[in-house]
């Protein structure tokens, strides 16, 4: 399998100094909120990407249960910051502090990433459940050795583990729990219409049936998500001229002359599953280059991954409920029956219908969070899969990306899967535009109880 390198040396950095705070523990220097933050971010990854059949609307789901319990296993300790428990869909209000008593906010965030991570993920393997015990042991006693009165080690692992357990417990009820085991529904039978999705010869999966066809019934995390009107879709028209018709001839025509560029583009924001972090996982990562960069303090760190988070797990299920609504073509059905017969995109189709795009409408919920947290003016470069071995069947090299904003990044992802020759322009437009509804009411919720962010 491949691996993004990034997570391969964080992996390594931390199991040498595991090994090395269990010799000389009193020596260890004592890590920053930030690297705290965002090395339970790169395990949260690194789970994603080698957790067997794992998929991109499993692993946003994923994503904004972890997020979650980062931000509210700290945010008691941050008087200008509100739980946002009350404004989520049926999670009305969290474990309360023991009054009066102290508490130490890191263990109590490692407590919950771990805690959270081997519940979320309790299908993973017994080598990475170890791997998250390790990292959470490390940071357990970095911090306890710095605190004289171990009941506040105490009292602040058990908040945090009491945070994550009524985060899981929450994320039971909302329809995707263990949506592993349902992948495919081989006894759902779909009304077949004109334009309808059909599984394709070229495709990334064998199965011929569609994936996660009831994810669009799960809870959302927002219920102005949940309530949120579908996108307008062009009406089928097979006529040569029509709109219709034109969305796909643009596919065709892109497609026989993509450039180099072009054909990085595409692979570098494909994202398989199988592979890498997946789509929600880049978006994620995002998260940690931000952070890296601007290293602020411990309740900014988990603020920005529980936005991520909520946005590209509501994105998702939005995204599933129409795509499932509409049950719209690819171009590797319309082309090859409409316009050339010996037609194949340049990646293969993923198994579900096409309208709107999945990566559209993830990338600008991500984007528009982040922009609000650290301005449309964050250049950045995207190193996520840098040192990937080229790409031999399509001739391509993953090259990284450097950009001039996140919203810059969200376009060029949704972009991306037209020059594969996967979506028309309508499907990445309509992503790009509920994925920004999508995060700007993660944005109005009220994460802090003054300078709230519909106030600047």
């Amino acid at each position: 399998m491949k691996k993004a390198i990034y997570i391969q040396v964080i992996i390594y950095c931390f199991s040498v100094l595991i090994i090395l705070s269990s010799c000389n523990s009193n020596n260890q220097p004592v890590a920053t909120d930030v690297e705290l933050a965002t090395s339970w971010a790169d395990m949260t990854n690194y789970i994603t990407q080698h957790t067997p059949a794992n998929t991109p609307t499993f692993a946003s789901r994923c994503f904004g249960y972890i997020g979650l319990t980062m931000y509210e296993s700290v945010v008691p300790g941050f008087s200008e910051y509100n739980s946002i428990a009350g404004e989520l869909n049926g999670l009305d209000s969290m474990p309360k502090l023991e009054s009066g008593k102290q508490y130490s906010w890191q263990l109590a965030l490692n407590a919950g990433q771990a805690e959270i991570i081997r519940n979320i993920y309790i299908q993973t393997s017994d080598e990475n459940k170890q791997r998250i015990d390790s990292l959470e042991n490390y940071f357990n006693t970095m911090y306890a050795d710095s605190i004289v009165d171990k009941s506040i080690v105490d009292r602040s692992i058990a908040f945090g583990k009491k945070i994550a357990l009524t985060i899981f417990q929450w994320s039971t009820t909302d329809g995707g729990h263990r949506g592993y085991l349902r992948n495919f529904d081989k006894k759902l039978i779909f009304k077949q219409k004109p334009g309808s999705w059909k599984p394709p010869l070229y495709a990334q999966s064998f199965s011929h049936y569609p994936l996660h066809p009831h994810w669009g019934e799960n809870r959302t995390f927002l219920i102005a998500d949940s309530m949120m009107q579908a996108p307008a879709f062009i009406s089928y028209d097979t006529t040569k001229g029509s709109d219709y018709y034109n969305q796909f001839l643009r596919v065709y025509n892109q497609e026989k002359s993509l450039t180099v560029k072009e054909k990085q583009t595409a692979i570098w924001w494909s994202d398989d599953p199988d592979e890498t972090v997946t789509p929600p996982g880049h978006s994620y990562y995002f998260g940690t280059i931000a952070l890296r960069r601007q290293k602020p303090d411990l309740i900014h760190c988990a603020e920005t991954y529980a936005r991520i988070g909520i946005s590209i797990s509501d994105a998702y299920r939005n995204c599933w409920k129409w795509k499932y609504q509409f049950f719209s073509e690819r171009p590797n059905t319309f082309i090859v029956e409409h316009i050339d017969q010996q037609w194949h995109s340049f990646w293969p189709d993923p198994p579900f219908p096409a309208f709107p795009s999945g990566h559209a409408i993830q990338s600008a919920a991500a984007a528009t969070v982040l922009e609000d947290l650290y301005g449309n003016a964050f250049a950045f470069t995207d190193s996520l899969h840098a040192g990937r071995k080229k790409d031999e069947l399509r001739n391509t090299d993953f090259t990284v990306r450097d950009f001039t904003s996140f919203w810059q990044a969200a376009e060029e992802t949704a972009n991306s899967r037209f020059l594969g020759g996967i979506h028309t322009p309508q499907d990445n437009m309509a992503g790009l535009e509920q994925g920004k509804l999508i995060g700007q009411h993660v944005n109005a919720l009220h994460w802090k109880k003054t300078n709230h962010t519909t106030d600047k």
